[in-house]
This record gives structure tokens, sequence and C-alpha cells, in this order.
């Protein structure tokens, strides 16, 4: 007979409970309840791997405890096994034997046992000491250094995070080797201990800043952090806006960068990526490479990025509008050409600009989730089977489609993915507006996306800064890039407790 499920579950809400009261237990003297112990926290743990041997160097009875996968092998069998099963002599300080591993630590409790085998550390318990040593021998898989894959660069660094957050901290440091880069950490998620570090500049960044993120940090009560995007939504002023608030990146250099003019950059353990804190909105259309070339190329650049953000959210609400209601300020010849291709058109301009954009964003999609040789056959089939036969179809004009390409054209020009995919979205509510009211709707809409960037914050930083409010110093790297001996000077909404970042760094020129 099989009785109701949830006496099943009353059975494993008592395991659970007994589980939990062994995490406050103190470790014992005696082996064997020790190991008791161990097999109950880590029951059904087939990759729990446990080597009990004794101790040449005193004689003890001993268990070596670890995950496999998550601790390297190597290390253990050679800098922990070997001293303690065949190397005689005396021993160090701490439990009376030597083992070859740099990093040592003592544990009392099984909270601290639990967590350390889970972070990759191996664990030695010894008969008749009442504490445990958990020794530094991490090794899970990992994968190699490589190039950003979203950020990619023509003269920056060409590499990129990866998944182990100590190999991130590493890289940064290598910019900053500085002994006033600090690093805060904190471990967030009742389930899966993440670590994440905050990294910031301790005589730049403002003290107050840190605070308030250090306290939104600990605040998070989620079992695990799996990235930077979850960690971002939980901590950003307005989760509800579109616009992201912290800048995600995958690149060392420009973390770094960011460090250095007085933001915090938080890594994010297990995750690719970091985040950067508090940043603007014109942030958000800066590239490392934007350094490394002529400023006035480098200005021409990012005066196309704000005007490819203008198109790729307002181009096709303008199509719509002007051709639903505005089409008197279309010259007529214009107006004939375009009346002559949509003349087979069953649609109305918004309903065709819909179709268009949703299989844009469908083949976007597709491209990204398929592997990369796939992804770009759904791309060339995309743009030009699709493209080509819609048209020919009578379901599509020739100028929706021009329309459309320069939209999606305009969208890869901006520098950050996260604005990108704002930029998507808002565009479905301009051209939802366009179709509504025309020209009134996209100049009421794009009052209200002014009046919601004014209104952001970025950890208590105005998001809409140098702008709104107008800070004229901070107008050097906005539209235009001035020369990099002019800047002089860490921009004021890092809020920076230390301005001044670099000194005069041009020679003097003899001009007879």
């Amino acid at each position: 007979m099989r009785f109701p499920s949830w006496f099943g579950n009353k059975k494993n809400r008592k395991v659970q409970r007994q589980d939990n009261h062994i995490l406050n237990d103190s470790i014992s003297a005696a082996l064997p309840q020790n190991m008791a112990k161990l097999h109950s926290l880590f029951s059904q743990t087939p990759d729990l791997i446990v080597r009990e041997f004794t101790i040449i160097q005193t004689g003890e009875q001993a268990a070596l405890v670890y995950l496999d996968g998550l601790a390297d092998k190597n290390a253990i069998n050679n800098n922990v096994l070997r001293p303690l099963q065949f190397e005689t002599g005396s021993g160090d300080a701490r439990g009376g034997f030597k083992v070859n591993v740099g990093q040592v630590q003592s544990l009392y409790t099984w909270s601290q046992i639990e967590s350390t085998i889970f972070q990759g550390s191996s664990v030695l318990f010894v008969s008749g000491l009442t504490e445990a040593y958990a020794f530094g021998t991490q090794g899970w898989p990992q994968r190699a250094i490589e190039d950003p894959q979203l950020e990619s660069s023509l003269k920056g660094s060409h590499q990129g995070f990866v998944e182990t957050g100590s190999q991130n901290i590493a890289l940064i440091r290598r910019f900053i080797p500085n002994r006033e880069l600090k690093i805060k950490e904190l471990i967030v998620g009742r389930r899966g201990k993440t670590k994440i570090s905050i990294m910031y500049l301790a005589d730049v960044a403002h003290p107050e800043v840190l605070k308030e993120l250090e306290d939104r940090i600990q605040q998070v009560d989620v079992d695990v952090i799996i990235n930077t995007g979850e960690l971002s939504e939980m901590i950003e002023d307005n989760p509800f806006s579109p616009f992201p608030q912290l800048i995600s990146t995958e690149r060392p250099d420009a973390a770094a960068s960011q460090i250095l003019q007085g933001r915090f950059v938080v890594v994010v353990d297990r995750s690719p990526s970091v985040l950067v804190a508090p940043v603007t909105f014109s942030a958000f259309f800066q590239s490392v490479d934007d350094y490394s070339t002529r400023w006035q190329i480098a200005s021409f650049i990012r005066i196309l990025r704000f005007f490819a953000f203008f198109v790729a959210v307002f181009l096709p609400a303008f199509y719509i509008s002007v051709i639903s209601y505005n089409f008197e300020i279309i010259p007529l010849k214009l107006l004939i050409t375009i009346g002559a291709f949509r003349g087979n058109v069953p649609f109305p301009p918004f309903v065709e600009a819909i179709l268009m954009e949703v299989t844009l964003e469908m083949m976007r999609e597709a491209g990204v989730r398929l592997p990369a040789p796939v992804g770009q056959t759904v791309g060339i089939v995309g743009g030009i089977v699709i493209g080509q036969a819609v048209v020919q179809a009578g379901l599509i004009s020739n100028i929706m489609v021009i329309v459309v390409a320069f939209t999606a054209i305009a969208s890869f020009i901006l520098p950050n993915y996260d604005m990108v995919s704002a930029a998507r979205l808002i565009r479905f509510a301009m051209m939802l507006a366009a179709s509504m009211f025309g020209i009134v709707g996209i100049i009421i809409g794009m009052m209200t996306m002014i009046g919601h960037l004014i209104s952001l914050e970025s950890l208590g930083t105005p998001y809409g800064s140098p702008f709104a409010p107008v800070r004229f110093a901070d107008w050097k790297d906005t539209f235009i890039r001035l020369p990099l001996w002019k800047m002089s000077e860490r921009p004021l909404s890092s809020r920076a407790i230390q301005s001044k970042r670099q000194g005069l760094n041009r020679p003097e020129v003899d001009e007879e």
C-alpha cells in the first residue's frame, strides 16, 4: 500500500532538521564519531572522498576528506598524503605533523567543515584532536583565459574574465599593482555560498558609496548567486527600469580603468563578468578603444554611438508616424515612391513594422543560442532569403526592410549589450506611441524617457550626470573625448575623494 506523499515529506523534514543540528556541533576528539557525522551530513554524496590512514610523523589515526572534482588530486597526493604517510621527522606547531601546502586553516565546527569542503579544500581529521585542518587544494575544472565574447577590442587587451573569482581579481591586480587596491569579501547565499569581492582604491573611492554597496549586497537573501546579472537586479536602485544601472564587463582592463576613476568593481565567483558601480547613462557609450585611438577619431565614434542609439530607438517609430499621420513632411517624389512600394501591402505600417521587428528579434536570439557556424547560417537565411521572400510575397514593403536593417545596424554599434537590450525594448513602446499619436506620440515618449533617465540613480549617483545635473567638468569625456592630458581630474560622477588622477603629461616643446 502506498501512503500519501506528505508522510515522506515529514520524514525528509526530520532528516533535514537532524543535519542542521550537526552543523552546530563542535568537532569531537573521537575519529569514528567524526566520520559518522560526516557521512550523515554528506549522505548520498558519492563524490565525497574519505582517505583514512596513519600519520607516520605522530602515529595518530587520521582521515582526509575532499570532494572529487573540486579538489586538485595531484596537490593532495604529493603535498598532503605523501608527507603524512611516508615522510618522517618533526612536525610543525599545529597538529604535530608536516605537510607541503602553503595555506592551512583550523576548523572547529561542522558548519565550517561543510562550507570548506564545498569550496574545494581538503579537510584533515586527526584522532584525539578537537580541531580539523583545511588545506588549500582547490582544483575545479577551469577554462583558459580567452578574448572576451561580448566586448571585442582592436587595441585593448585580449584577456577576458573567467569563472574563477580569484583569477579575475589577479587579472585586475595586474593592471593596478598598488597596495591601495583593497578587496572586501562578502558571502551571499544560503545554499551556495557565493564569494563576492568588492575592489576599490582606498584613497580614492568614496567610503559612503562603499558602505551603501556593501549593505545592499549583505541584504541579498537567496539560495545562490549564479551570475552577476542576478546580483545586479537585486542591488540596483530601480529594478523596474529597462536601463541598466550597473555596468557588466568581461574586460579586466575596462574594470581596472573604472577602479582608477574612483568606482567600485564587484567580482562574483563563478561568473565570467564583473559589475561596475556607480555609473551614468553616458558611461554605457564608452569603450576601451576610445582611449587607445586618437582623440578626434574617438570623439567621432562616440558621437556616432549616441546617434545610433536614437536611430535604434526612434527610426521605426518615425517611419510609422510619417506614413500614418504626418506624410505631408515627406517630399512628393519620395511619397509617390513609398506609395508604389506599399500599394500591395495589406497591413498598416504599425503591423508591418511589428512583423519585421519581431522577425528580426527572433533571428537575433536564434543566432545567439545556436553554435557559431549555424548562427551565421541563420543570419544569412533570415537576412537574404526571408527578407526578399516577404517583399516578393507582398507582406512587407521594401522601405520597411530598409528601415529595419538600419535599425539593426545602429543597435550593433553600441558597445554595451545591456544598453542594446534596453533600446530594443523601448523601440516597441515608441512604435506603439507613434501608431497612436504620430509625431506627437514620439515626442511624448522621448520626453518620458528623458524624464525617467534623469530620475534614475546608480548607488545614489544621478544617472543623467553630467547633463542632469549639469557638470561641465565631466563633459570632457562624454560626447567628445578630449586629449588625455586634458583630463587630469577624475569624473565627478564617481564621487572620488581624491579628484586629481594625473599630472601634466605634455613635454615642453621649444617653439623657436
